[in-house]
């Protein structure tokens, strides 16, 4: 499962490394869109919402590839993978496989470190003695 969980991680790296420097460079293409996830992606390119997107993509993946801060990068890259399974469930259900992918292996990694995310599962708040 270590094997795997490092495979994950290596992979959540190269992926959204290339991401998020593709968002900035377009080196590679994007593939044709349905109407309504056309005129989304238009709307986020407008408001340049798209600009922190890929800054935390990049950012993430460069974390995941040097096996540096991965608690931080699985937090600042868990609502990005959470956008684009609901941006393809919901306009281009075509296009969900690389996002299940992400999904997953963020899963393999976040499993592997689950014990420094553990205070935030507590029932209880245990406030400190004084």
């Amino acid at each position: 499962m270590r094997i795997a969980s490092f495979i994950a991680q290596y992979l959540l790296g190269l992926l959204f490394t290339f991401s998020g420097l593709n968002g900035f460079f377009h080196f590679a293409p994007m593939p044709p869109k349905p109407p309504l996830a056309t005129e989304f992606l238009h709307a986020l390119m407008a408001s340049h919402y798209v600009v922190a997107v890929f800054v935390l993509q990049f950012s993430s993946g460069v974390l995941f590839l040097a096996n540096r801060y991965i608690p931080l990068a699985l937090t600042l890259i868990g609502p990005v993978i959470v956008n684009i399974l609901l941006f393809h469930l919901s306009m281009d259900p075509a296009g969900i496989v690389p996002g299940a992918i992400a999904a997953v292996c963020w899963l393999l990694v976040f499993y592997r470190v689950r014990h420094v995310f553990a205070g935030i599962f507590r029932h209880h708040v245990h406030e400190p003695a004084r």
